[in-house]
């Protein structure tokens, strides 16, 4: 897998009209291959994107002790973090040129703690992918045993922000 690009600065992201230019599924494709900026909060939160497919996307990340909150357990914010990413990115490969996507809600259940240091791979899978709205569900699991940890699903809007060049 290529290294990727990570983002150190706003000036490194790319623009509104750039993405735009590209299917949703070539954005994705082309995070996942470095040849684009990964976004910032992945090198923060230790997660990169691992899988991408039309309608699904997988991330692989390890939560660390930064991550835990005065429990000492993963922050839930670590695990909703992951869930709308790879959900949100799943209905992400199937928005067309000319649109973009935001997650309008999600909801996450947690079902046990990962322990820190314990790598996860989290999923996205899309169910629908229409003019306006998206829908996924997405779960993380163990990435050597396959554990489940947590589910999750989530409805994003897809806005179309101009006509295709011609």
């Amino acid at each position: 897998m290529p290294q990727q690009f990570h983002a150190t600065s706003t000036k490194d992201l790319l623009d509104r009209d750039a993405v735009t230019e590209m299917s949703g599924l070539d954005f994705m494709q082309g995070i996942r291959d470095g040849a684009l900026p990964a976004p910032p909060i992945a090198k923060v939160l230790n997660y990169r994107l691992d899988r991408v497919e039309p309608g699904r996307v997988t991330f692989r990340g390890t939560p660390q002790f930064d991550f835990c909150n005065p429990m000492g357990t993963v922050h839930g914010g670590w695990y909703g973090t992951l869930l709308d990413s790879c959900m949100a990115c799943a209905v992400m490969t199937n928005v067309p040129k000319c649109s973009v996507y935001t997650t309008l809600e999600y909801k996450i259940n947690i079902i046990r703690p990962i322990p820190t240091g314990t790598e996860v791979i989290a999923e996205g899978i899309a169910s629908h992918a229409g003019r306006s709205t998206g829908v996924a569900e997405g779960t993380i699991k163990g990435a050597k045993d396959g554990r489940l940890y947590a589910t999750g699903s989530t409805t994003c809007i897809i806005m179309k922000i101009r006509e295709p060049s011609k």
